[in-house]
């Protein structure tokens, strides 16, 4: 036989991972939530039934499934009964409007749409709007909303059947997922991931994060955002035992830390902050690592997250790369600096991922920057995990690869240890709790009223989140910031809408009139670090 025979060659796909630990630890838990119990047997089976329920809905190969779900089981079982379907998932950030809802289920033509019934309120003012071939709800605590309509989850699973699939794929360069963001115009674009940059994606977190089959992992990270930075396929792939948590709530997460034994969380810093400064914070009885992005974590909490035996590791990247995409490698000499210094170091962006073709710093021509730690230029990236495109948007797809590399949006610089720090965001996307928020969409909510003549949108420093979002507006009429509020609220998600509006008589132009937003942040940062964001 020869070496470059077909049948060599298996395409990779995450639903080996559970095929695997079906296999290997069919009667360990798979998943733990509340009460609820679920072996890697059961997680499978449930898996198989509810991939064969969706073609009895008319699923069929390519089509897109959308998730309107929190951290609960069916959404991990969603991460593979779609694909075994031979779909593709859509899963939805559950804080979006209802207008944002609607644009993503019909541009990503979704013909199945799963929801949480809590979540109710947010797609019964739409879904008449959409053409789905079936909606489906899952109860948990509360009753369906009849303006929704549709069957239940227990309905779904009943038009299923227990007849294996193969969990295999024919071509690992199929798409898994679409996960939509705001992107920088404001209009959601959908990212296409595929199977092989999912699995591979999944071995990095794997080996960054440090997981074993001993990992209990606490879902503290939206499913929703890069499908959990694939981390729903990585704990599966080993084995390990998934908590989930349906908010995030400090006294909960403290009690889970406690009583399922836990080891590691993923969240962005604002989340790491609601646990260090819980009344019921105390050191753990065991190390938990904790894998840190969105922005990067200030020395103040590293120290506390460690004080408390969390061990971070930071991590950096964007839907587009499938979640992290670089890894701060932590040095051994670097346990000899104090506190401070480590800290800064621990900030930055650091390296390309194992399974990644590195990062680059560069200019307008594509030529690297000096690695001084001072001449800024673009973060770009490309290889196995990064996105194989926009989902019907050549246009788009075509920009952000121009040069054979995904370019970022971000500005940084190279350090000479061949570290990367980001230095600012283009295009002045607002990192807010790990969640990126457009300048762009929230100042066209805020134009849209009557009463506002023109307005400037950007981040300002916040304990909490990071960064927040504050509206510099000149008015035609009088109108109560209240009032204005309100507005934009009916417009976009709660989120997105600033927590601050400063009325002015004039905005900073340049002499072609184009607006010279720098000077309205810098008001805002004199006195902070610039901004850093992950």
């Amino acid at each position: 036989m020869a070496v470059n025979d077909d049948t060599w060659f298996t395409p990779l796909t995450p639903l080996a991972f559970l095929e695997r630990s079906a296999r290997v630890f069919p009667d360990k838990d798979a998943i733990i939530h509340g009460d609820r119990r679920v072996t890697y047997r059961e997680f499978a089976a449930e898996t198989t039934r509810v991939a064969h329920a969706l073609r009895a809905c008319g699923v069929r190969p390519g089509d897109r499934v959308a998730y309107l779900l929190p951290n609960i089981p069916e959404m991990l079982v969603a991460h593979f009964a779609v694909p075994l379907a031979g779909a593709v998932l859509v899963a939805i950030n559950t804080r979006l409007a209802p207008a944002e809802i609607r644009y993503i289920l019909e541009h990503s033509g979704a013909k199945v749409l799963v929801v949480d019934a809590a979540l109710h309120g947010s797609v019964a003012p739409v879904v008449a709007e959409v053409d789905l071939a079936e909606i489906v709800t899952v109860i948990d605590g509360a009753e369906p909303d009849p303006a929704v309509g549709g069957i239940t989850y227990a309905d779904l699973l009943a038009r299923g059947a227990d007849e294996e699939l193969p969990w295999t794929v024919d071509d690992e360069r199929a798409t898994i997922s679409i996960n939509y963001t705001s992107g920088t115009t404001g209009k959601p674009k959908g990212v296409m991931y595929h199977h092989r940059g999912a699995y591979l994606n999944s071995l990095a977190e794997i080996i960054h994060s440090g997981h074993t089959p001993d990992s209990r992992y606490l879902w503290t990270l939206p499913m929703f955002h890069c499908n959990g930075w694939c981390t729903t396929w990585a704990v599966t792939a080993i084995g390990g035992t998934h908590v989930c948590l349906r908010a995030v709530d400090a006294a909960e997460i403290w009690r889970l830390l406690e009583a399922e034994r836990v080891t590691h969380l993923n969240g962005a810093p604002t989340v790491l902050v609601t646990i260090a400064n819980h009344e019921g914070a105390h050191p753990l009885p065991r190390e938990v690592v904790v894998t840190t992005a969105g922005a990067p974590p200030s020395p103040t909490v590293i120290r506390r997250m460690s004080e408390l035996g969390a061990r971070l590791v930071h991590v950096y990247g964007l839907t587009e790369t499938y979640g992290p995409y670089s890894v701060c490698e932590q040095q051994e000499d670097w346990l000899k600096l104090d506190i401070a210094e480590r800290s800064a170091l621990m900030s930055r962006q650091g390296v390309g991922m194992v399974v990644t073709d590195g990062v680059r710093v560069v200019d307008e021509d594509m030529r690297d920057v000096p690695a001084d730690g001072a001449t800024m230029g673009e973060v770009v990236m490309r290889g196995n995990n990064v996105m194989s495109g926009y989902f019907s948007d050549p246009e788009a797809t075509a920009r952000a690869f121009r040069g054979g590399w995904f370019h970022s949006g971000d500005l940084g610089v190279m350090h000479p240890d061949g570290y990367i720090q980001l230095r600012d965001r283009a295009k002045d996307i607002i990192v807010s709790g790990g969640e990126n928020i457009s300048t762009i969409e929230v100042e066209a909510a805020i134009d849209s009223h009557p009463a506002v003549l023109e307005v400037a949108v950007v981040g300002v420093p916040d304990d909490k989140w990071g960064e927040r979002p504050k509206a510099y507006v000149v008015l035609r009429e009088p109108v109560e910031k209240d009032t204005l509020l309100d507005h934009v609220r009916s417009r976009i998600a709660r989120y997105k809408v600033p927590d601050r509006v400063e009325f002015v008589s004039a905005l900073p132009k340049t002499s072609t009139g184009k607006i010279q937003k720098f000077q309205l942040r810098e008001r805002d940062w004199a006195g902070r670090e610039s901004r850093i964001q992950g």
